[in-house]
């Protein structure tokens, strides 16, 4: 009990003495505030004010500012100048491998050499390389020839398929069709060679269409390559007694390549040659309609539709011979239930079709937007439909690249000059995450609607 008592006194002992010290630490603080409030008070001079304030501390205060200030510029204008050293060094190394595909075009082994064709492939359509290309573009030419008459199969393939890419990258300038009008008659002997493989001869079509579409403007040299073209598919149509010929898958792939290409120039003829083209094809392509195999219908059915809005255009009161019995036929493809082929095979056909009937009874086509960065275009009819799915299969997922960055493509689409957008309208022009919620959301409810309709076999009675 005692030590208890003890050390309670010992506490408040302690307590009181700490509280004097506070109290003494309490004056002394009040005391120094208040020699510096009398020390920086003005004194009233008239009314002029001076401080007594050292000019050395406001002096040496503003030097650490004006230092500190300056670090960071200086910072900003390393971190800057480094950033920019590392982009310059990654486009040096890009276009060192661009330079090392290149030289494998050459090489003796034909793995290198497709191996080297396939990076050229990626690389032309995802990036806009026009001014590297411009400066070896006949060392590249002369090897794509070389891998094109030496090559087999998938080399000529990717060669074909890389020629299509090095016109597009070149522009509309003499370049491109200097280089289109020196390896055209190769890949017209490749598409023409029935000896070369089918894949082969599918790549040389796509690329004889497409370079003839952007590289020339001569009508004779667009007529040259659609009778190419037509002497591959023509034997699609029925021989002299009526029945179609019988033909393998690989065969049928061909005839669809050769037409769709075929149709890609189609939009660039004049009226004259378009009248030719109506008297000769168009009786011939519904019969296309019956054949088995669902890829060549539906191109047919495209390429008819396409046919019909050419020939209003040229020709506001044409007439169709026999009207009703192609919209019978187009509207039981629209309507085809048929189980024993595939559904997504149905359901493609019916979709397609359905569009393709109203392009023959009422003039009017499948409207698509198609977005990329800030900008978008409206696909609003055949003739632009079959133009873009053109660039869109020889560029793939780079398209929207070459829309937004390659004069030539912009120039096709109507676009005008590339936009030149900043950080800030970059910012801009992406959408909120409130407006990325909304529009997910009604998508959600229109793809969600749409497929209730297919799957509703009520959708396929007209």
């Amino acid at each position: 009990m005692f030590m208890f008592r003890c050390f309670g006194n010992l506490i408040r002992v302690w307590t009181v003495m700490m509280s004097s010290r506070m109290l003494v630490k309490f004056k002394d603080a009040m005391r120094d505030e208040m020699f510096h409030f009398k020390v920086a008070t003005p004194h009233k001079k008239g009314k002029a004010q001076h401080f007594v304030d050292s000019e050395d501390d406001v002096a040496s205060e503003a030097q650490s500012h004006y230092s500190s200030t300056s670090d960071v510029t200086s910072l900003t204008e390393d971190v800057m100048i480094d950033g920019a050293d590392e982009q310059q060094a990654s486009v040096e190394e890009y276009e060192e491998k661009l330079r090392t595909c290149i030289d494998n075009m050459m090489d003796k082994s034909t793995k290198t050499r497709q191996s080297a064709l396939e990076s050229l492939r990626c690389a032309f359509s995802q990036k806009l390389l026009s001014d590297f290309l411009s400066e070896r573009k006949m060392t590249i030419t002369d090897s794509l020839e070389r891998c094109l008459k030496k090559g087999k199969g998938e080399e000529q393939s990717l060669a074909a398929a890389v020629v299509t890419l090095l016109v597009l990258q070149l522009g509309s300038a003499g370049e491109a069709e200097q280089c289109f009008l020196s390896l055209r008659p190769v890949l017209a002997s490749i598409l023409g060679d029935p000896t070369a493989s089918m894949s082969a001869r599918q790549s040389c079509a796509t690329s004889l269409a497409m370079c003839c579409y952007l590289a020339t403007d001569d009508i004779e040299e667009v007529a040259n390559i659609m009778a190419c073209l037509e002497g591959v598919f023509v034997s699609a149509y029925p021989r002299g007694n009526g029945n179609l010929q019988n033909h393998g898958p690989a065969r049928q792939a061909l005839h669809c390549t050769a037409l769709n290409a075929w149709a890609l120039l189609l939009t660039v003829c004049p009226p004259s040659f378009l009248q030719n083209v109506l008297e000769s094809h168009l009786p011939k392509l519904p019969t296309l309609l019956t054949i088995e195999d669902v890829n060549i219908r539906i191109v047919a059915g495209e390429l008819i539709a396409l046919l019909f809005e050419l020939a209003i255009e040229v020709d506001e009161g044409f007439q169709y011979g026999d009207l009703t019995e192609l919209c019978h036929c187009l509207r039981d493809l629209a309507t085809d239930g048929t189980k024993s082929r595939a559904k997504a095979e149905r359901r493609r056909q019916r979709s397609i079709f359905r569009d393709v009937l109203k392009g023959v009874e009422e003039g009017e086509a499948p409207s698509e937007t198609v977005r990329f960065g800030s900008e978008c275009i409206s696909v609003d009819s055949w003739v632009r439909r079959r133009t873009y799915h053109a660039f869109r299969e020889a560029l793939g997922s780079g398209v929207c690249r070459h829309l937004q960055q390659n004069e030539l493509v912009r120039d096709i689409f109507e676009l005008g000059p590339p936009l030149l957008l900043d950080g800030k309208s970059l910012r801009n022009s992406k959408l909120s995450r409130f407006e990325r919620h909304w529009y997910n959301s009604a998508a959600f409810k229109a793809r969600t609607k749409a497929r209730g309709k297919m799957r509703d076999k009520r959708a396929d009675v007209l």
